[in-house]
C-alpha cells in the first residue's frame, strides 16, 4: 500500500513539473521575442525622436519589456550600421530595424548572413528586388500630411494678403529641403499643392542643405529665403533651426515631424507629421506571432499612419482646424487626390501629354492612372521626383 502511494505522489509530482514547464514555454513565446533599432540621431532630432516614439507606442500596445527593446542611436549611413545591426544579431534581436536612408544597403548586407532573422527599413526601395524574405520597406504616406499642412499655409497666405500685408504676387514660401530625394521632392510638391489649392496665386522656392540634420544650416538656409522675399517657411530638415529663425524673424512657419510652437510659439502653424508607431507595432505582431507582412509597407491617414500637429490658434487662421478636419475627410474617401494630375503641370505641359510623347517620361505610366500620380501604388518609397511649374530649386 506504502509503495502504490508513492508512486502515486511521484506521478503527481511529475505531471506538476511538466505542466509547469508547459505553462512556462507558454509563457516565454513572446519574452523570446527581441527587436533592434538602428537610429541615424538621437531624441535631440526630430526624425529619430518621431521613430523613438513609434518604438514606445510598440513596446506598450504589445506589453514588451525593456529588455525586449535595443536601441542604437547616432548611427550614420556608413560601415557602422552593418556593424550595429550584427551587434544587434548577435544580442539575439529576431526583428532588426533600419530608420535612415543611407541604412539600407547595410541592412540588407546583414539581412543575407541572418536568414532567420527579419529585417525592415525606412524610406528604402530595394526589399522587393533583392529576393530576401526577411527584408522590408516601409515608409508612411507622409505626403498626405504634407498636403493637409499645405493648406493651414495657404490659408495663412490669404490672410495675410487680405490683411494687405502682403499682395497676391508676393504669396512666396520658402522650403528647406535635405537632398533632392524623390522623397523630399514628393513632399515639397504635396506641401505646395495642398498650399495652391487655396491661395492659387503661391509660388515656392526650394534650397537645399545637403544634411538630414544640420541646425546651424537650417537656421541660415531659413534666413536666406527669409531674405529672398518668402513670407512663410516649411522644411523637410530634421531640425528646429529653421523654425527658430522665424520666430526672430516674425515669419510663420511649419514644421516637420514634431510640434514646433515650443521653439516657435509666434511663428509655427503646424508640422507635417508621421507615426511610425502604426507600422512598427502591426509588423512586431506579426513577427512575434510568426505570420507575414507586406515586403513594401505604406499607409496614411486610412490607418492613422500620419498626422498634422495641434494647430497654432495663436498663429494659424481662425477656419484652419475646420478646413483641415474636410480635407482629411476628402483624403480617406479619394474625393482628394493629392497629385491630381489637373492641378499642376510641367514646363505648360501635363504629364499625362509627356508621358504619350515618350522619352524620359514614359516610366511614370506605371504611377500616372485616372488622373492622379498615385504616389506609393505598392512600393514604400516615394516615386514623385518630377519638377513641376511654380517651383524653383537653389
Amino acid at each position: 500500500m506504502k509503495r502504490v502511494l508513492f508512486t502515486l505522489i511521484v506521478l503527481l509530482a511529475l505531471t506538476a513539473t511538466v505542466s509547469a514547464k508547459a505553462k512556462k514555454a507558454k509563457k516565454s513565446k513572446t519574452p523570446s521575442f527581441k527587436v533592434g533599432v538602428i537610429y541615424i540621431g538621437d531624441e535631440n532630432e526630430g526624425y529619430t525622436e518621431a521613430h523613438m516614439k513609434g518604438i514606445a507606442e510598440m513596446k506598450k500596445t504589445l506589453g514588451l519589456s525593456d529588455s525586449q527593446v535595443i536601441e542604437k542611436k547616432c548611427i550614420p549611413e556608413d560601415e557602422k550600421c552593418y556593424d550595429a545591426a550584427i551587434d544587434l544579431a548577435e544580442l539575439g534581436c529576431t526583428y532588426i530595424i533600419g530608420t535612415s536612408f543611407g541604412h539600407e544597403s547595410y541592412i540588407i548586407q546583414a539581412a543575407k548572413e541572418y536568414p532567420k532573422i527579419t529585417f525592415a527599413h525606412a524610406t528604402g526601395y530595394q526589399a522587393a528586388k533583392s529576393g530576401l524574405k526577411n527584408m522590408h520597406n516601409f515608409m508612411p504616406s507622409v505626403y498626405q500630411s504634407r498636403y493637409v499642412s499645405g493648406i493651414v499655409a495657404g490659408l495663412k497666405l490669404n490672410e495675410m494678403i487680405s490683411s494687405r500685408k502682403i499682395k497676391a504676387g508676393e504669396a512666396k514660401i520658402g522650403y528647406i529641403g535635405a537632398y533632392p530625394y524623390a522623397e523630399v521632392v514628393s513632399g515639397y510638391t504635396a506641401f505646395y499643392l495642398g498650399a495652391r489649392s487655396v491661395c492659387p496665386s503661391a509660388v515656392m522656392e526650394v534650397r537645399y542643405t545637403n544634411s538630414w540634420a544640420d541646425m546651424t544650416l537650417e537656421k541660415e538656409t531659413a534666413e536666406a529665403l527669409i531674405a529672398s522675399n518668402c513670407v512663410l517657411i516649411s522644411q523637410h530638415a530634421d531640425t528646429t533651426g529653421a523654425p527658430s529663425a522665424c520666430e526672430s524673424k516674425k515669419v510663420p512657419c511649419v514644421g516637420y515631424n514634431v510640434d514646433m510652437t515650443a521653439v516657435a510659439p509666434n511663428a509655427a502653424l503646424t508640422s507635417a507629421a508621421l507615426n511610425w508607431g502604426a507600422f512598427y507595432t502591426l509588423s512586431a505582431k506579426a513577427v512575434i506571432t510568426g505570420k507575414s507582412f507586406d515586403v513594401d509597407w505604406s499607409k496614411g491617414y486610412e490607418e492613422d499612419a500620419v498626422y498634422i500637429t495641434k494647430i497654432n490658434p495663436k498663429v494659424a487662421t481662425s477656419d484652419a482646424q475646420a478646413k483641415t478636419e474636410a480635407a482629411i475627410a476628402a483624403i480617406k474617401s479619394g474625393k482628394i487626390k493629392v497629385f491630381d494630375t489637373s492641378a499642376f503641370k510641367i514646363g505648360g505641359k501635363t504629364i499625362e501629354s509627356l508621358i504619350a510623347a515618350g522619352g524620359d517620361y514614359a516610366k511614370y505610366s506605371a504611377y500616372v492612372k485616372e488622373g492622379a500620380f498615385n504616389e506609393q501604388n505598392g512600393f514604400a518609397a516615394p516615386a514623385f521626383d518630377l519638377r513641376i511649374d511654380g517651383i524653383v530649386e537653389r
